[in-house]
C-alpha cells in the first residue's frame, strides 16, 4: 500500500532531515566509476576531481569479494582527503546489491564516516518499490543516528526484467529518488538475451530489406538495430514523470569510441543526462555528447529571442517556431547555461 500523498514529505525517522521536494539539476554527464581499492587510482583521485562532473566510488560489480571492504574503506579515505563541493563534482557511491552479504556495512559505515559529503547512493538490480522502500527508510534512521543535514539521495539501476515492468512506481517511489541508470549486461543476463556485449548493437539484431520481386536473388541491405531503444525510452518516461533523471549507464568495449560514441548520442537525444565513464577515455566522449552542440544551442537563443514570453509564432531562418519549438528551445538554452557555467572551454563555443 502506498503511503498518504499528505505524508510522503515527511522524514521516515526522527530526527532525519526533510525530504527534497524537487531534485536539483546539475551537470551530472559522467558518473566516473573508480574502484577505490586501488592505491593509485586514489591518487589520481585530485585530476579527476576537475575533469569529471560526479565521480563514483564503486563497490559493487567489477570488484572482487576479496577487495569489497577496502574498496569501501579507501573511498571513505578519498572523500574525506579531497573536497569534492570545491570542485563543484558530484559525490556517489554504488553500494553491494540488497541481497549481498556486503550492503548494510556498506550503508553503515558510508553514511557513518561521510553522511555529509555523500550526495547519492547507487542502488544496483532494483526489482520493485519494495527495494526502494526499505533503502528510504533506512537511510533516515542514519541520518537521524549520525547527525545528516541534508537527505541522501536515491539512484536505482534498472538491469532486471521485473525492474523494467515496475519502472513507473519505482521512479515515484521515494522523494530520494534522484535519478535511474539503464544497465544493458545485467538487463540482457536477466532476459536471457543471447549476447556478452555491455551495450551497445549486436550485429544479429537486424532488420532487411524485402526482397526486389524483379531480381528475387539481388543482394538485400541490412541495418543493425538498438536492443535497447524501448527501455531506454521507459526509462526517461518514468524520470521525467517523476521528476528525477535518466542516465544511460557502461558502454564495455573501452576499444570502441565510436561505438560508445553512437550510444551515448543516441541516449542523449532520447533524454538521458549523462552516462557512466568506465576509463578515462570515455570521459571527453560524454564530455561532449552530453554537452548541447554550439550551433543547436545558438539556435535555441535566436528562437527564445525571438519569442521571449514563448506564445505567438516567429519565423527564424525560415522555418516557423511555436510555443513548441520554444519549449525545445529553452530545454537546450538552459542546460548550455548550466554547464557553460562550470566549464569555461564549452561556455566559450556556446557564446555565454
Amino acid at each position: 500500500m502506498s503511503r498518504s500523498p499528505k505524508d510522503f514529505f515527511m522524514p521516515l525517522a526522527i530526527g532525519a532531515p526533510d525530504p527534497l521536494r524537487n531534485i536539483p539539476m546539475k551537470p551530472s554527464r559522467m558518473i566516473h566509476f573508480m574502484n577505490a581499492a586501488n592505491e593509485r587510482m586514489r591518487a589520481r583521485v585530485p585530476q579527476m576531481l576537475e575533469q569529471v562532473d560526479v565521480l563514483l566510488g564503486n563497490l559493487e560489480d567489477a570488484v572482487s569479494v576479496d577487495e569489497k571492504v577496502n574498496a569501501r574503506e579507501g573511498f571513505i579515505e578519498v572523500v574525506k582527503a579531497n573536497d569534492f563541493k570545491a570542485n563543484e563534482v558530484g559525490c556517489w557511491t554504488r553500494v553491494n546489491a540488497l541481497d549481498s552479504p556486503w550492503f548494510l556495512d556498506d550503508l553503515y559505515r558510508l553514511v557513518s564516516e561521510i553522511g555529509n559529503d555523500l550526495d547519492v547512493i547507487m542502488i544496483p538490480k532494483v526489482l520493485g518499490v519494495e527495494d526502494i522502500h526499505y533503502v528510504d527508510r533506512l537511510l533516515a534512521q542514519l541520518e537521524a543516528k549520525y547527525n545528516i543535514v541534508k537527505p541522501l539521495l536515491i539512484h536505482a539501476i534498472l538491469e532486471t526484467g521485473g525492474g523494467v515492468v515496475a519502472v513507473d512506481d519505482i521512479a515515484l517511489a521515494s522523494p530520494r529518488m534522484q535519478g535511474m541508470s539503464f544497465g544493458p549486461a545485467d538487463l540482457a543476463a536477466s532476459r536471457r538475451m543471447k549476447t556478452t556485449r555491455v551495450g551497445g548493437g549486436h550485429p544479429f539484431y537486424r532488420v532487411r530489406t524485402d526482397p526486389n520481386p524483379l531480381d528475387p536473388d539481388s543482394e538485400r541491405a541490412t541495418s543493425q538495430q538498438d536492443p535497447w531503444h524501448y527501455s531506454i525510452a521507459r526509462m526517461v518516461d518514468a524520470c521525467v514523470n517523476a521528476g528525477i533523471y535518466p542516465y544511460y549507464g557502461p558502454f564495455g568495449d573501452i576499444s570502441d569510441p565510436d561505438g560508445c560514441e553512437d550510444q551515448f548520442r543516441s541516449a542523449f537525444l532520447l533524454g538521458c543526462v549523462g552516462a557512466w565513464s568506465l576509463h578515462p577515455s570515455q570521459i571527453d566522449i560524454a564530455r561532449t555528447v552530453f554537452s548541447p552542440d554550439p550551433d543547436e544551442v545558438i539556435l535555441a537563443k535566436r528562437i527564445l529571442d525571438a519569442m521571449p514570453d514563448g506564445s505567438g509564432v516567429a519565423m527564424v531562418d525560415g522555418k516557423m517556431q511555436d510555443d513548441a519549438t520554444w519549449k525545445q528551445a529553452k530545454v537546450i538554452y538552459d542546460l548550455a547555461v548550466m554547464i557553460a557555467q562550470r566549464d569555461p572551454e564549452i561556455a566559450k563555443s556556446y557564446g555565454i
